[in-house]
């Protein structure tokens, strides 16, 4: 197992990873980060906060992605690919989005334990 440090909110995140997956893990937690920006002030938010947050804006834009396929006018079996990239890419894309789903779950989940937390002290 590999562990990789993520800068979150300018906050460092130690995160273990299947060995191979460093790379994309901080591609995810660079998109984290840039999330993370658009919540607000970190240093006026409680880390648990600012990953609840976080995770809000990128449940919001993956489910705007979700929509906006599902009602598009011509299925995406019908439309031929220009080229094996372009299947390189949509699976590519089709992987982060499961990641960045995951990701918000693992996220929120470990938000609402740290508010559990200081709530029992």
């Amino acid at each position: 197992m590999a562990q990789v440090k993520l800068e979150i909110g300018g906050r460092s995140f130690m995160v273990t990873c299947q060995d191979g997956e460093e790379e994309h893990l901080g591609k995810l937690g660079a998109m984290v980060d840039a999330k993370a920006g658009e919540a607000g002030d970190p240093a006026g938010l409680t880390e648990s906060r600012m990953l609840l947050f976080t995770s809000l804006l990128l449940a919001d834009e993956l489910h705007g992605t979700k929509s906006a396929q599902s009602n598009s006018p011509a299925p995406q079996a019908a439309i031929p690919p220009a080229s094996n990239a372009t299947k390189t890419n949509d699976a590519e894309d089709e992987r982060m989005l499961l990641a960045l789903e995951k990701l918000a779950d693992r996220a929120e989940a470990f938000a609402n334990s740290l508010e559990q937390t200081s709530k029992n002290p």
